[in-house]
C-alpha cells in the first residue's frame, strides 16, 4: 500500500484483486520449459531479462525456456529499472515505484518457481479449443476519412465512435489444455484485447480478464492462465464506458467464451513438446519528440504530466539498451503452437503468425519484453492515432518482426 501504481501514478489505496503470477513449469525430454503470465502492466528491458534469468534458475533451466508475459492490466506495476534509474536523476522527479517493490514481488515468484519443482504431474494428453467472445474486442484504430483514423480506447463515450464497426480483431479466445486421464490439469487461455475497464483510479486490479479467468478456475477445479494476445490496437472501447455495469458485462461475456472454448477441448495423446526460441532486433526512433534531446528535455520538465515524463524515461530506457536483443519464443505440442511475443504488437501480426502454420491451432501472446513499446504496421505511421505516437521503434520495424516470426515458426 502506498505505493505509486499506473495509470493513476497515485499511492495504492485499495487492493481489489491480488495481482498474480500464475504459470506452469513443464518438463520433457528437451529439459523444463517455464510459461508465466503476469498480472502487471509492463516487465521492460532489463527488468524483463532479471526476471527470465532468475526464473530460469529457479526451474532448472536456461532462460531461452521462459515464457513470461504480462496481462497488461492498468491497474497494476510497470516495471522498468533502466527508465526509474534515469527519472530518479531527473530533477523533481514524480512518484515511482521503490526498487524493493518489484524486487520483493520477483523474490516471490522465484520461491514460488523452486517449490513447483517439487509438485510436478504427469500429463498424458493435451488438448485445444476455441470459441468466439461476442461483444468485449473492438479495434481502436477508428477510420475517420482521408486516410487517417481516431483512438477509440479501451473505455469510450462518443457515440460516433460507438456506432462505428468492431473493425479488424481476432474474435477467438484459444485454450490449450494438459491433462492426464480424463481429467484437466491446466488450462492456457489466449485472447487478444486490452483488458482494462477504467482508468486513473488508485487501487490493484486484474480487472475483467483476471475476473472471468478466477471464475472459471473456480467452477472446474482447473488452474487457469490468461495470456493477452497481439492486443496494441484491441480494445473494449465499444463495448465499455467505464461504468460497473458495463465492466460486469466484459468480464461475464468473457467468462462465456472461455468456458466455451474449454468445453469445446479436443484432446490427444501427450507428445514431447518442441520448443523453440530466435532473437529479434529492432531500432530506436530518431524522429522528431524522440531523440535523446527531445526525450531528455521532456522528462526534466516538472510542469508536464508524470505520465509525460516517465514514457520520455522509457523511451530513453529503449534507446540505451537497444543492441541487446529481444528473444522470441514459442512451443510445439503436436499440431498446437504457442507463440509468445515482445512489445505491444498490433493484431495483424497475431494473424501473421497464425499463417505461418495454418493447419495447427497456433495461439500468440503479446507483452513480453516491452521495451519497444507499440509495435506497428508501417502504413499506421501515416495513418496517425495514438500507437505510432507510443511507438519506441519506427516505421520499417514491420518487415524485421514479419522476419522473427517466420523464423521462429518455420520447420
Amino acid at each position: 500500500m502506498g505505493t505509486p501504481i499506473y495509470s493513476s501514478f497515485k499511492p495504492l489505496e485499495v487492493i481489489e484483486h491480488p495481482l498474480l503470477a500464475k504459470g506452469l513449469l513443464i518438463e520433457d525430454g528437451g529439459g523444463r520449459s517455464v510459461l508465466c503470465a503476469v498480472d502487471w502492466c509492463e516487465l521492460c528491458n532489463e527488468t524483463y531479462d532479471v526476471f527470465r534469468a532468475r526464473m530460469a534458475e529457479a526451474a532448472g533451466t536456461i532462460p531461452a525456456r521462459v515464457a513470461v508475459q504480462t496481462v497488461h492490466q492498468h491497474t497494476a506495476p510497470m516495471a522498468d529499472a533502466e527508465a526509474i534509474r534515469i527519472l530518479a536523476a531527473s530533477p523533481n522527479p514524480p512518484p515511482y515505484p521503490a526498487a524493493s517493490t518489484v524486487e520483493d514481488a520477483l523474490t516471490r515468484l522465484v520461491t514460488a518457481v523452486k517449490e513447483a519443482t517439487g509438485r510436478m504431474q504427469l500429463f498424458d494428453r493435451f488438448g485445444h479449443g476455441q470459441a468466439r467472445v461476442e461483444r468485449v474486442a473492438s479495434n481502436r484504430r477508428v477510420p475517420i476519412g482521408a486516410g487517417k483514423v481516431g483512438f477509440r480506447a479501451s473505455s469510450c463515450r462518443d457515440p460516433e465512435f460507438i456506432a462505428k464497426p468492431e473493425g479488424l480483431i481476432d474474435p477467438f479466445v484459444k485454450t490449450i489444455t494438459f491433462a492426464r486421464g480424463g481429467a484437466a490439469i491446466a488450462r492456457v487461455h489466449y485472447y487478444a484485447t486490452h483488458p482494462q475497464s477504467f482508468y486513473g483510479d488508485p487501487r490493484a486490479s486484474y480487472d475483467f480478464v483476471g475476473m472471468a479467468r478466477e471464475r472459471l478456475q473456480e467452477e472446474e477445479r482447473v488452474f487457469q492462465i490468461y495470456f493477452t494476445g497481439c492486443a496494441g490496437d484491441i480494445a473494449a472501447g465499444k463495448y465499455n464506458d467505464a461504468s460497473p455495469e458495463a465492466r460486469q458485462g466484459l468480464f461475464e461475456r468473457l467468462h462465456a467464451g472461455m468456458a466455451a472454448s474449454a468445453a469445446a477441448t479436443e484432446y490427444r495423446p501427450a507428445s514431447d513438446m518442441l520448443w523453440r526460441s530466435t532473437s529479434l532486433r529492432l531500432a530506436s526512433r530518431d524522429d522528431a519528440g524522440f531523440v535523446s534531446a527531445d526525450l531528455q528535455s521532456a522528462m526534466q520538465n516538472t510542469a508536464a504530466a508524470h505520465s509525460v515524463r516517465l514514457g520520455a524515461a522509457m523511451a530513453l530506457a529503449w534507446r540505451s539498451r537497444v543492441e541487446r536483443p529481444i528473444e522470441l519464443t514459442a512451443f510445439q505440442l503436436g499440431n498446437v503452437w504457442a507463440v509468445h511475443l515482445p512489445g505491444e504488437p498490433m493484431i495483424d501480426f497475431q494473424f501473421y503468425a497464425q499463417q505461418q502454420q495454418p493447419d495447427a491451432c497456433v495461439a500468440v501472446a503479446g507483452y513480453g519484453d516491452c521495451g519497444p513499446a507499440y509495435i506497428c504496421l508501417d502504413k499506421a505511421f501515416g495513418e496517425g492515432g495514438y500507437e505510432p505516437g507510443a511507438a519506441h521503434v519506427p516505421a520499417g520495424s514491420e518487415a524485421v518482426f514479419r522476419a522473427a516470426i517466420r523464423a521462429l515458426m518455420a520447420t
